[in-house]
């Protein structure tokens, strides 16, 4: 999805501010193919025209593959091509013969098991020393990158007046658009965590503040208030991560994927200096940095991910269970110990999960708590991740201009078959000028994903949370996408450790095939 984060928005000052600009990118392609497929497509024809004119018998034999080839290319299911799905069924089925989509971890698995299931297996955390203390940092084995997750407190837009929440959304776009001259920010993770609040944290601190002299009364009403607080509170986390490649700074320096983390952070002594400066630069968006997140604050919330009957129990478990809080230092100590994908969901020790994809955004203009009900806590645990790759000042320019080229090859293709113009091309074809004329105005241009997982630990709950989560969705005039046959990648790239599906394709063939 190319979008420009927020850069369009037309109102008067009596008016709601509307915001758009969300357009999926489409290359020079016909009858609404991508230019590959399109490819595909007109070779499956010429082939056999060219076969039959040096042998009529070759011609018809070839006919019938390159029949099949066009079609699987062409046939959409879901909006998806059919060779897609057909792909995802024989690799799904192959990892399934192979035992990969189940595996059990930690210390009762064998000594041939990962500790962490694909796609967490080639990463690595270490503590970094910076200017505001120690903090932690994910480091990816195979491309070398490196992710700072940085704990927020958002603010709620419902509770503020309608202008600071829309100069919020510009903050936010200035921050967007400056990381385009940030060429070492490969992207950035925005992970909402909710979850209903288990009540444990409040009963603890009443616990250790009650004084035994207090009045009868006071105490029976503090038990009182931590008993109904359950019912009504939320836990809500927020977290920027920010993943930064060493070698952006110099394209002459190659990443390390040798050695430990330790090392990799030394290699950038520069790091510390480029989250600051973007912590620096968020208070303005309409959140709170709290700081960065050290070891046991990131590994909390992986192994509550994984163990959410855990959550809010880390400092009361009983001394045979596996993890406790004072042990959640090293990354080992946050793995779960079983973990199996099925085709369209994900359990994982106490919990089962669903993932989805960012299918289609608003096709209208839309206000800037869009997103407000997706994110807003539910009667299950889940996470909203919004990942931005920004594009470089001058790739930008370049490809919005090879957008608009391509709308104006469409249209001089329709022209020349004589037909009707549909008011979807019409109106992408403005979209596409309308970003390039604002990109030449200084908007920035980033590419946007959105990732939702929900959890439950009663597999009778399932069809509840899909079905919450699909509601939200509605309402936040977005349309989701559940990830047939992608359940375990779409759950971590929820968790704040700078994963990116785009970039796992980019991994080395070594890397894909770590076990889980």
């Amino acid at each position: 999805m190319s979008a420009r984060d927020g850069a369009t928005a037309t109102a008067a000052d009596d008016q709601v501010r509307m915001y758009g600009g969300w357009r999926l990118r489409r290359g020079i392609g016909l009858w609404g193919l991508d230019a590959a497929s399109t490819t595909v497509v007109l070779a499956c024809a010429l082939v056999p025209l060219l076969l039959t004119a040096i042998s009529p018998l070759v011609g018809a034999i070839s006919a019938a593959p390159a029949m099949f080839v066009a079609s699987v290319t062409a046939v959409r299911v879901g909006g998806v091509p059919l060779g897609v799905h057909v792909r995802r069924r024989v690799t799904w089925g192959r990892s399934s013969r192979a035992g990969r989509s189940s595996r059990r971890y930690g210390p009762n698995a064998a000594s041939t098991a990962a500790a962490w299931p694909a796609p967490l297996g080639k990463l690595q955390m270490v503590e970094a020393q910076g200017a505001k203390g120690t903090y932690a940092v994910v480091r990816d084995l195979d491309l070398g990158l490196l992710t700072v997750p940085i704990r927020c407190a958002a603010s709620s837009a419902w509770l503020v007046e309608r202008d600071q929440a829309d100069g919020w959304v510009g903050a936010w776009h200035a921050w967007l658009a400056s990381l385009g001259y940030a060429p070492s920010v490969r992207w950035v993770s925005v992970v909402v965590e909710t979850a209903p609040e288990p009540g444990t944290a409040l009963r603890d601190e009443i616990a250790a503040r009650e004084a035994p002299s207090s009045p009868r009364d006071a105490r029976s009403l503090l038990k009182e208030l931590v008993r109904r607080s359950p019912a009504a509170a939320a836990h809500v986390a927020t977290w920027v991560c920010v993943t930064v490649d060493p070698t952006g700074t110099d394209p002459r320096r190659r990443p390390r994927r040798t050695g430990t983390a330790a090392d990799a952070v030394q290699d950038l002594p520069e790091l510390d200096r480029l989250i600051s400066g973007l912590e620096s630069s968020l208070a303005g968006c309409g959140v709170t940095v709290l700081g960065r997140a050290d070891a046991t604050q990131l590994l909390g919330v992986v192994a509550d991910a994984y163990d959410p009957a855990m959550r809010g129990r880390r400092s009361t478990v009983l001394p045979a269970t596996r993890r406790t809080a004072s042990r959640l230092r090293t990354w080992d100590d946050g793995a779960p110990v079983a973990v199996e994908e099925s085709w369209d969901h994900l359990r994982h020790d106490s919990g089962i999960s669903v993932s989805w994809g960012w299918r289609e955004a608003p096709r209208a203009q839309v206000t800037s708590d869009v997103l407000s009900r997706l994110h807003s806590p539910g009667r299950h645990p889940r996470r909203v991740a919004l990942l931005y790759r920004p594009l470089p000042a001058a790739d930008a320019a370049r490809l919005l201009e090879a957008e608009v080229n391509a709308a104006d090859f469409r249209e001089a293709m329709r022209r020349a078959q004589r037909r009707d113009e549909t008011a979807r091309d019409l109106a992408d074809r403005e979209q596409a000028r309308k970003a390039a004329r604002e990109e030449a105005s200084g908007a920035g241009v980033v590419l946007v994903s959105i990732y939702v997982t929900s959890t439950v630990t009663d597999p009778a709950l399932l069809p509840d949370a899909v079905a919450e989560v699909e509601a939200r969705a509605d309402q936040s005039r977005i349309r989701l996408r559940r990830l047939y046959g992608g359940q375990a990648v779409g759950f971590a790239t929820t968790l704040p450790l700078g994963l990116h599906p785009v970039a796992m394709t980019d991994r080395p063939r070594r890397g894909r095939r770590s076990r889980g």
